[in-house]
């Protein structure tokens, strides 16, 4: 069964893509929650290909990617589920709570580690959110953050099938979470007892430090309500608040060389000083 997943599993996983992605995009044009601030046409077309570069680089420099490391776990036996003879059931539930405990983690993480944030920023620096944004990720933030689940796959021997679903889980809520649908209050607030929903994750994307440093789960509303981090509205009102980082006002943010380049730029502010793109910061 393993080696049939792992052999589609690229299939798969576009298949996911394309449908979410589309089903997304139509509900936006039908109920949106806010009115863009800048056109869909150069943002679309910077954002998706900065996941399809992300993709080429993962599929030249990491060919095996975490669903392979699965089934090599899985032939050798390797990992804390194979050693301690987790019934696969548990393990497969247990590898799927992990490695999404583990994203939060990460992010966490890539929001307070200076140079990982370099490179997280250019998903905070576009100024709209919408269903493409959830894959608007540096190639390079794409390449560690692939090489962190690859370690915890291995080091759980995580069941391929709970990998592979997995990843189709997460990039289908990354993009369900950032859209920008509206869901009614009613309906919004049921969801996210459970999972992350858009009004809930768009907090993570206001100009505002303290609130961009909050909400950082990806799937499970849980892991921000278990650790602080969440924070249910957004000052400003979700229609008026402001989304993006200041130091990095439209539309650079919609070219595909700066997003590239923004990691390593040096560029100075009139007073000199160097844009960290974190935002206002309130106290």
């Amino acid at each position: 069964m393993f080696e049939f997943l792992t052999l589609n599993e690229p299939a798969l996983r576009f298949g996911a893509f394309a449908g979410v992605l589309a089903a997304m995009a139509i509900w936006e044009a039908l109920s949106p929650r806010r009115a863009l601030a800048s056109g869909r046409a150069r943002r679309w077309t910077t954002n998706l290909a900065l996941t399809g570069t992300g993709t080429l680089l993962l599929r030249v420099a990491v060919p095996l990617l975490a669903v392979g490391v699965a089934a090599e776990a899985e032939r050798r036996g390797v990992g804390l589920f194979h050693w301690m003879e987790v019934p696969y059931a548990a393990a497969f539930i247990l590898s799927l709570l992990a490695l999404d405990v583990l994203v939060y983690a990460q992010h966490v993480v890539f929001h307070r580690v200076g140079l990982l944030w370099r490179l997280h920023r250019v998903h905070h620096a576009d100024t709209d959110v919408d269903v493409t944004t959830g894959i608007r990720f540096h190639p390079g933030e794409t390449l560690i953050s692939m090489a962190i689940k690859m370690a915890a796959v291995a080091l759980l021997g995580a069941p391929v099938a709970a990998v592979i679903l997995f990843e189709v889980v997460l990039n289908a809520t990354a993009m369900f979470n950032h859209s920008n649908i509206a869901l009614g209050t009613k309906t919004d607030t049921l969801l996210r007892r459970l999972i992350v929903t858009p009004d809930m994750h768009r907090v993570h994307h206001s100009v505002h430090r303290d609130e961009h440093d909050t909400n950082y789960g990806f799937s499970l509303s849980l892991w921000d309500m278990v650790f602080g981090t969440y924070r249910p509205q957004p000052r400003d009102g979700h229609t008026q608040m402001r989304l993006g980082l200041t130091a990095f006002p439209a539309p650079l943010p919609s070219g595909f060389g700066w997003s590239l380049w923004n990691p390593f730029s040096t560029d100075r502010h009139s007073d000199g000083s160097l844009p960290d793109g974190r935002g206002e910061r309130t106290t």
